[in-house]
């Protein structure tokens, strides 16, 4: 006779894994606003950055901003995270413009 399952150890390792990804993913995102610099910004400038890129409509502007983000992970691998910055803050593309205020214009 086969043994029975314990559902209730299986649901409870689901779980654990489940509480472990979600603190990764916390853990991550916090270190992307450290890398970026984005943690010089006040908690409002974020938090209404953030905001402004989800609510964002602009597929041209969002295609900007993913190649962006993809440039600075390719740059992050390769010089230790100090891609997408220079030692002012600007930007390494020239396009000083924060997302939120190119949005605007356009």
């Amino acid at each position: 006779m086969r043994k029975p399952r314990d559902f209730d150890a299986e649901l409870e390792a689901l779980n654990d894994k489940s509480r472990q990804l979600k603190e990764r993913k916390l853990r991550q995102l916090g270190e992307l606003v450290v890398a970026t610099g984005a943690d010089t910004l006040s908690i409002e400038q974020l938090a209404g950055l953030l905001v402004a890129g989800v609510e964002s409509k602009d597929s041209a502007a969002n295609e900007s901003w993913r190649k962006r983000g993809a440039a600075f992970f390719q740059g992050t691998r390769r010089a230790g995270g100090s891609a997408g910055t220079n030692p002012s803050g600007a930007s390494a593309d020239g396009g000083g413009t924060p997302p939120a205020e190119r949005q605007d214009r356009a």
